[in-house]
C-alpha cells in the first residue's frame, strides 16, 4: 500500500483513537506520568506468516495477552522498511512498513485494535541515522553536491588514508567509512547507518514530516532512538581517549548529549502538543549524570527519558538507593517523573544481570512501587533468561560481527517469546523461529504459567493490578516516598497507604511488620506483628 492510497483514513484514524483512548481530557494526557508501557521487539514477539520472523499482524493477534497484564501502552521497535543491517534500525524509508513485519494496512489495524483494548500505541523513530539504502545516502554516493544531509569530511594524512578524527562507533572499530572518490561518512553506528547532519534544515523538515505521518495515523508517541546523539560538537574534534566505549553515558563526548539537541526536542513537544491526546516522546538518552538526563524532560522537551542508572545498578542497596534518590530528586528539579526500567533489546536480561529469578521477581516489584512510569520489556513477565549459548551463526548483532565475537550483547535477549507448547518454537508462529530458542522454554511459556499463582507472570499481573488499585503505588503526585530504618541489606520505604520492603541478603531476617502484606516475590511468614522477610526478595505492604 503506498503512501498515497492511505492518506484519508489517517486522518479517520487519528481521530478515532483520541476517542478510544480516552485522551483529549487533562487526566487523560497525562496518562505517561505513571504508565506501565510495555515494549514489543517486533521480530521475536509473534509470527502469523510462518516466516520464522515476527510481524505486526502477529503483535496484533496478542494484545490481549497486553491487556491482561495490565499494561497501559506497548513500544513497538521499528517495521519500516529496511535491509536490516542493524534490526531495523537502519531505516531506509520512514514512511512505510517493511514487507517482513506487513504493510501499512497493518499497522492501522495494530492500532485501532490495541485502542479498542485501552492501549496505546508508541513506536519507535531513528533520527541520529539512516540507512545507507534511504534515497538521500545512495544520491550522496552518486554525487558530492548531495552530502550535506549527512557528515563528509576528506581524511587526514598525506593523501587522506587517514579518517577525520579519532571516533569509534558503538559497535566497534572506527566511526568512518571511506569512499572510492576519498571523502570519509560518519557513522557512531554500523557502516551501513550513516549518521545525519542536523544542520541541515531539510532535515528537520523531513523528521517533522514523518512525525506527522504517524501521529496522523493515530500514534500516541515516539521512543526516539539515540536522542542524545543527534548533534555532533562543532569541528568533529577527536576525543583522545582509546577505550570510548567506556565513555558513553559517564564522561562528556563531542558526539552525545551535546546542549544544541535540546532545541530539536522543544521543536518535536511543538509538534507533539499541537495534536492533543497526550501524545508523547520518550528519550533514549545516555547522559554522564542524572542532572544532565533531567534536561530532556524539561516541560517543553520530551516526556519522558529511560533510567539507565536504575537498569545498570547491581543487586546492591545501598546503590540502589543512592540512584533512586538522585534520579527522583534531578527529574523532581524539572517536574518530571522519572522512568524507570530493567530490560531493554540492547543489554542482557535482569535475571541472567542479577543471578537468579528470584532476583529478577523482587527488582520487578521493587521497580514497580517506585513512583513515575515504567517500562516492561517483552518476556521479562515470563521470567526469561538471556540465552548465552546461541551459536555463532545464528548471531546477527552487527556489535558481535564487528568485534571478532564479543559476547554479552544483543541477541541473547532478543529470542522469540515462547507462548506455549513443549517444544520450539513454543507457538512463536507457524514456522520456526529467526533465533533458536532453548531446549526447556515450554516451562516458561504464557500457557504454561497462566493460573499458576507462583509463576513469574501471574506475580506481574497481580503487581499491575495493585499498581492501578493503589493510589501509594506508581503516581508521582500520590506524596513523597520516605526511607525508614532498616537491618543492613534491607531497603524499606513507604509512601501514602503503601510500604514496600527489599531484602538482598544472603538469608531470611525478621523486622517489625509495616502493614499488612498484600504482593510478594516470595512467601512470607508474618503475624502481624513481625515479618520473616525470604532472602532476595521484595514485599508490597498496604498501610
Amino acid at each position: 500500500m503506498t503512501h498515497e492510497l492511505t492518506a484519508s483514513r489517517l486522518a479517520s484514524a487519528s481521530s478515532n483513537a483520541t476517542a478510544s483512548t480516552g485522551a483529549g481530557d487533562a487526566a487523560g494526557d497525562a496518562w505517561w506520568r505513571d504508565a506501565v508501557i510495555y515494549q514489543v521487539y517486533v521480530r521475536s514477539f509473534a509470527d502469523s506468516d510462518g516466516d520464522g520472523v515476527g510481524d505486526l499482524r502477529g503483535v496484533r493477534e496478542h494484545l490481549p495477552h497486553l491487556a491482561r497484564l495490565g499494561v497501559d501502552a506497548v513500544w513497538l521497535t521499528p517495521f519500516y522498511v529496511s535491509p536490516q543491517a542493524d534490526g531495523g534500525y537502519d531505516v531506509a524509508d520512514y514512511r512505510a512498513v517493511d514487507p517482513l513485519f506487513g504493510d501499512l494496512s497493518d499497522a492501522d489495524a495494530l492500532v485501532t485494535a490495541a485502542h479498542a483494548l485501552g492501549l496505546r500505541v508508541i513506536v519507535d523513530v531513528v533520527p541520529n541515522h539512516t540507512s545507507a539504502e534511504h534515497p538521500w545516502f545512495r544520491a550522496a554516493l552518486r554525487d558530492p553536491a548531495a552530502r550535506a544531509r549527512y557528515h563528509f569530511r576528506p581524511g587526514r594524512g598525506a593523501s587522506g588514508e587517514l579518517p577525520p578524527n579519532d571516533w569509534e562507533s558503538v559497535f566497534g572499530g572506527p566511526a568512518w567509512t571511506r569512499l572510492p572518490d576519498g571523502d570519509w561518512y560518519l557513522h557512531l553506528f554500523a557502516p551501513e547507518q550513516p549518521d545525519l547532519n542536523w544542520d541541515h534544515p531539510e532535515v528537520a523538515e523531513e523528521f517533522a514530516s514523518v512525525l506527522r505521518f504517524w501521529l496522523d495515523l493515530g500514534i500516541d508517541g515516539f521512543r526516539v532512538d539515540v536522542a542524545h546523539g543527534m548533534v555532533k560538537a562543532p569541528g568533529l574534534p577527536d576525543i583522545g581517549h582509546g577505550a570510548q566505549a567506556t565513555l558513553i553515558g559517564t564522561e562528556p563526548l563531542p558526539f552525545f548529549d551535546q546542549d544544541a539537541v535540546h532545541e530539536i526536542h522543544r521543536s518535536w513537544r511543538r509538534l507533539l502538543d499541537s495534536y492533543g491526546g497526550g501524545r508523547i516522546g520518550v528519550a533514549e538518552a545516555w547522559a554522564p549524570t542524572s542532572e544532565r538526563l533531567a534536561l530532556y524532560v524539561r516541560p517543553d522537551e520530551l516526556h519522558q527519558a529511560f533510567n539507565f542508572r536504575f537498569l545498570n545498578c547491581p543487586w546492591d542497596p545501598a546503590r540502589m538507593r543512592t540512584v533512586i534518590d538522585e534520579s527522583l530528586a534531578a527529574t523532581a528539579s524539572v517536574g518530571a517523573p522519572t522512568t524507570w526500567v530493567l530490560s531493554n533489546h540492547d543489554v542482557v536480561r535482569h535475571r541472567t544481570r542479577y543471578g537468579s529469578l528470584d532476583r529478577a521477581r523482587a527488582a520487578a516489584l521493587l521497580m514497580l512501587a517506585l513512583p513515575g512510569s515504567a517500562y516492561v520489556y517483552q518476556g521479562e513477565e515470563l521470567g526469561l533468561p538471556e540465552v548465552t549459548d546461541l551459536p555463532d551463526a545464528a548471531r546477527r548483532d552487527p556489535a558481535f560481527l564487528r568485534t571478532a565475537g564479543q559476547d554479552g550483547l544483543r541477541d541473547g535477549c532478543r529470542v522469540p517469546l515462547p507462548w506455549a507448547g513443549t517444544e520450539p518454537p513454543y507457538g512463536f508462529g507457524p514456522g520456526g523461529a529467526w533465533l533458536p530458542q532453548p531446549a526447556g522454554w515450554g516451562d516458561l511459556s504464557v500457557a504454561a504459567q497462566t493460573g499458576d499463582p507462583h509463576s513469574t507472570l501471574e506475580l506481574y499481573r497481580a503487581a499491575l493490578e495493585l499498581r492501578r488499585a493503589m493510589p501509594g503505588l506508581g503516581a508521582p503526585e500520590a506524596g513523597p516516598l520516605t526511607w525508614l530504618p532498616a537491618p543492613e541489606g534491607v531497603l524499606l520505604f513507604t509512601r501514602p497507604g503503601f510500604a514496600c520492603t527489599l531484602n538482598t541478603r544472603p538469608a531470611p531476617v525478621e523486622l517489625p511488620a509495616p502493614g499488612r502484606p498484600v504482593l510478594s516475590s516470595a512467601p512470607v511468614e508474618t503475624d502481624g506483628r513481625t515479618v520473616r522477610l525470604p532472602t532476595d526478595s521484595c514485599t508490597w505492604w498496604a498501610m
